[in-house]
């Protein structure tokens, strides 16, 4: 709320009513329905926040403006909009005919997404009610699509599911970041091991195909390399990371290092969400992922 004089008029309502609108507000001290009015402006004003701003003129005090404005009784409301009154009232007014009116011409509110805790949904997928907890994620990703965190946990439990179409959809719209984020990364490498499985070869034969190259060549990388996809496909993280390893103890380099690359995605693939501690608190760690991040280190730095 401003209170309005000749000396600011131009500064306060005609200039600031070009970038939003201003309600002029005249009145005086001994006016009873500007009592009444004035509470109700001044609430609605706080309650807009920002989308109109009051002012108030003193039609005792500043007659030259009231006189500008042709105001013959009090109180009345001028509305102004780009440096000119495009609607007013005059009489004391209820709060919602003033609402009416406001609304008419103010700027809508901003709609703010609705925050979905990902808490809800770790819950609902720990009580086993997977339908409940893809369907509060996929809201999640919905209404703030730069939410990575509710994205990641959305496509990895598509994945889960093996529902792979819905989860390249969902992944789309940050594939790009998937080099720069190590969760999305992690997907998308998750994602490459289903599509060369599904090129390459299906079914158990395919492991016993790996195997028979393996046993005739140990350093087959390839073979190696290949089966540990063929793993991550189905699922079965921990064989997966034990033939990554297998790679990384004879070759640590092997093609830019993708078996260490890969064998840190799966780790942030099966890492667990952190549960709620106390504030100050370091959550655990989940074993099997502390298990093998020694056993990487250990062999990286060997």
């Amino acid at each position: 709320m401003i209170d309005i004089t000749v000396e600011n008029f131009e500064a306060e309502v005609v200039a600031a009513s070009m970038e939003i609108p201003v309600l002029v507000d005249f009145w005086a001290p001994w006016c009873g329905p500007c009592k009444s009015l004035g509470p109700v402006l001044e609430k609605l004003e706080t309650e807009y926040a920002g989308r109109f701003t009051l002012a108030k003129v003193d039609s005792d005090q500043e007659q030259q403006l009231a006189g500008m404005f042709g105001v013959r009784s009090i109180p009345t409301c001028v509305l102004m909009v780009g440096g000119q009154p495009v609607d007013g009232f005059t009489g004391a007014q209820t709060e919602g005919q003033v609402r009416v009116f406001l609304d008419k011409h103010v700027p809508a509110a901003e709609v703010v997404p609705e925050e979905v805790p990902k808490d809800d949904a770790q819950a609902a997928l720990a009580a086993g009610d997977v339908d409940t907890a893809l369907e509060k994620l996929q809201h999640a990703v919905v209404t703030d699509p730069a939410n990575d965190d509710a994205r990641f946990d959305y496509v990895k439990l598509l994945l889960q599911l093996q529902r792979e179409d819905d989860a390249k959809v969902a992944f789309a719209p940050v594939i790009a970041k998937s080099g720069l984020s190590r969760k999305l990364g992690a997907l998308k490498s998750w994602m490459d091991a289903l599509d060369f499985v599904a090129i390459s070869a299906s079914g158990e034969g395919a492991l016993g195909q790996f195997d028979a190259k393996i046993a005739a060549n140990k350093r087959d990388f390839d073979a190696r390399f290949g089966r540990a996809r063929w793993l991550m496909a189905q699922q079965r993280w921990q064989d997966a990371m034990d033939e990554l390893l297998d790679i990384l103890m004879r070759d640590k380099s092997w093609n830019d290092e993708a078996a260490r690359k890969t064998f840190v995605a799966i780790l942030e693939l099966i890492q667990p969400p952190a549960a709620k501690v106390a504030d100050g608190q370091i959550p655990p760690e989940d074993p099997l992922v502390v298990t093998y991040r020694r056993r990487l280190s250990s062999v990286v730095l060997s």
